[in-house]
């Protein structure tokens, strides 16, 4: 087997030493700019051997200016002439493959305009107006797979400008879905040792992961990282500064067979994150200590101070505690496919 070698740096290659030669001869002194960037583990760096056994391989995404002639004919031929000046492989992988299970076995050099790959990605063009509903009804795995990946080649800026506008949500926007990651905790946290209680040991396990699940987003946030999709959420979390004291507290709770256990794990955590959430000094410190949920002998942060501070200082208060398309979508029929996210824009919009 040979040695494994990371996408980025497979497709970096594959464009400087074939695609490129092929695009210059093309279309000569036209700007454009060449990445890896939208699906896949590669383009957010998590790919392994493993990765190679479906839809992996040589690929890369060229974007032209919006005025560039790319009608259907023209692409057509453009398109054709590409496939035949690639060679069937690359290395010891084959230049033309399937995207996904099921699909087009061809090359996977994608021609495009900027305009055009980022309605496709997003929804909308983020070299224009980014209003607050764009924010909202694009799900944060699509901003990390849109800013993650390599730009390889980009003199005229095409493509990284826009990106560098996607980098993280304006403040408004960041403090409205902090306050509605903290209210999402606060909804659930006394449960653990609720349904505990009643004998419900099976129901605490579940809030319990429900609980770590969110409060494990609420740290991309703190962070000011896009969260991806679930497959990768772990090895995402793993990488952030808060992952080493974190994790053994949240493998605790996700380990316990008994309410207690779980509550005694979830709390430790809980207050670890709140105090990190203070030291970004965005609203009014609170205090990060857990206390008893009203006089009940449930132990709990009471995530329900840091919602609302959160939400005092954002000018989107009036939008309530509904959130972002990640906080009240758990479909991955939607949140892979900004076509259907977008048909939640008014809903979004209108609080």
């Amino acid at each position: 087997m040979s040695a494994f070698i990371p996408g980025i740096e497979l497709c970096r290659q594959y464009w400087r030493d074939i695609v490129a030669p092929i695009i210059d001869s093309l279309l000569p002194g036209l700007p454009r700019a060449a990445a890896l960037v939208g699906t896949g583990s590669e383009v957010l760096g998590f790919d392994t051997q493993r990765s190679t056994d479906h839809g992996w391989g040589p690929r890369v995404v060229v974007l032209l200016p919006d005025d560039a002639d790319l009608s259907a004919t023209r692409h057509g031929d453009l398109a054709a002439a590409i496939d035949a000046r690639l060679p069937d492989a690359f290395g010891v992988y084959s230049t033309r493959f399937a995207a996904q299970t099921g699909g087009e076995v061809r090359n996977q050099v994608t021609l495009t305009t900027v305009n055009a790959w980022f309605m496709g990605s997003l929804g909308f063009d983020p070299r224009g107006d980014i209003t607050t509903t764009d924010w909202l009804s694009t799900p944060s795995q699509l901003l990390r797979t849109t800013t993650s990946g390599a730009v390889f080649e980009d003199d005229s800026q095409l493509l990284t400008t826009a990106r560098e506008r996607l980098a993280w949500y304006p403040d408004d926007v960041w403090l409205y879905l902090l306050a509605c990651q903290w209210q999402r905790v606060n909804q659930e946290e006394p449960f653990v040792g609720r349904t505990g209680e009643v004998g419900d040991d099976l129901g605490s396990a579940v809030v319990t992961a429900r609980l770590v699940r969110d409060l494990m987003r609420l740290c991309f946030l703190i962070e000011q990282r896009y969260a991806p999709y679930t497959k990768w959420l772990g090895t995402a979390f793993s990488r952030l500064q808060c992952s080493e004291r974190l994790t053994p507290s949240f493998q605790s709770a996700l380990r316990a067979t008994d309410w207690r256990e779980r509550e005694n794990a979830l709390v430790p955590a809980a207050e670890m994150i709140a105090q990190a959430f203070n030291e970004l000094d965005v609203t009014e410190p609170q205090d990060p200590s857990a206390r008893h949920f009203y006089d009940r002998p449930f132990l709990v942060l009471g995530a329900e101070r840091f919602a609302q501070a959160c939400m005092a200082k954002t000018s989107l208060a009036g939008l309530g505690y509904v959130g972002g398309i990640d906080q009240f979508v758990d479909s991955t029929d939607v949140l892979a496919y900004p076509h259907r996210a977008a048909r939640l824009r008014d809903f979004i919009a209108s609080g």
